[in-house]
């Protein structure tokens, strides 16, 4: 019987040290990968988890000579007919914690009576971040994008080919909770402008984004809240994520969009494919 006890502390005892040295080892993983990001190379930058749906111009603290390519692709379940979403995007750092992005999106439509398929526009967007906070994993970032809105396909060459502006000034402010989680929240007006009616559409956007990075890589999960505010009405989509590093430079993102209100949009998805050339350090 004694013999059967002691042999059951030891296992006891090895299984609590495995556990211990099994955290020891998650906790230096993260420790190496946020030193990797922010440590070795400078100016001094802040591992954020970066939403996938309404994503940043470029990560915050950018350092000089970062670039990225993404592509997307969604599908929209409508109460009338499905919408087809496509984007094309490339961001850079011309210089450091300054990010610049050109984004062209499609939208396409499975039905005919449905609105006509169309580059939505052109998309073109600054971000600055002016506050790297190395004692609080905190950063602040000011942007501005302005879309040039395009016609649909089939209007091409009979009418205006841009028929609107839309101006959105944004804040993003993100704070990195011990090691693994992450906290951030995107916001700002978008005002559309129509140039044949002359009228202008104002709603406010406030996207609240939560995630958790997996131990010693840049793979998440987590969520966001897009909601948007314009006069009395209010609209919410809930979008729970991940993120899979396929190679050292190459990510998958995956969305999923459940409305809190179906009055139009039902349920969505979405991927991102996530392409990070390397950079000079």
């Amino acid at each position: 019987m004694n013999r059967k006890l002691s042999l059951l502390l030891i296992l006891l005892i090895l299984f609590r040290v495995n556990a211990q040295t099994e955290k020891e080892n998650n906790e230096e993983k993260d420790s190496l990968y946020i030193h990797e990001v922010e440590n070795v190379q400078t100016p001094l930058k802040i591992l954020h988890a970066e939403p996938l749906y309404i994503d940043l111009i470029r990560d915050l603290g950018a350092r000089k000579g970062e670039k990225e390519w993404n592509i997307g692709l969604g599908l929209v379940d409508n109460n009338k007919f499905d919408r087809y979403e496509a984007l094309v995007e490339y961001e850079w750092a011309p210089i450091d914690r300054l990010g610049l992005e050109v984004e062209l999106p499609f939208t396409m439509y499975s039905s005919s009576d449905s609105p006509g398929s169309k580059l939505n526009g052109i998309k073109l967007a600054a971000q600055y971040t002016f506050l790297v906070s190395e004692q609080y994993n905190t950063s602040l970032a000011l942007g501005y994008i302005h879309e040039f809105e395009i016609t649909e396909f089939d209007h091409y060459g009979k009418g205006k080919f841009f028929t609107g502006n839309v101006f959105n000034p944004f804040l993003v402010a993100a704070k990195r909770w011990g090691s693994n989680f992450h906290s951030l929240i995107y916001t700002g007006p978008v005002v559309v402008s129509h140039f044949d009616s002359h009228h202008t559409d104002t709603s406010w956007q406030i996207n609240t984004n939560f995630h958790y990075m997996i131990t010693g890589t840049r793979n998440f999960i987590g969520v966001e809240f897009n909601k948007s505010i314009a006069a009395s009405d209010f609209d919410m989509t809930i979008r729970p994520q991940m993120r899979v590093g396929i190679t050292d430079n190459v990510m998958v993102g995956i969305v999923t969009g459940i409305p809190i209100k179906r009055e139009n949009d039902r349920f969505s998805s979405f991927l991102r494919l996530i392409y990070e050339p390397k950079h000079k350090k």
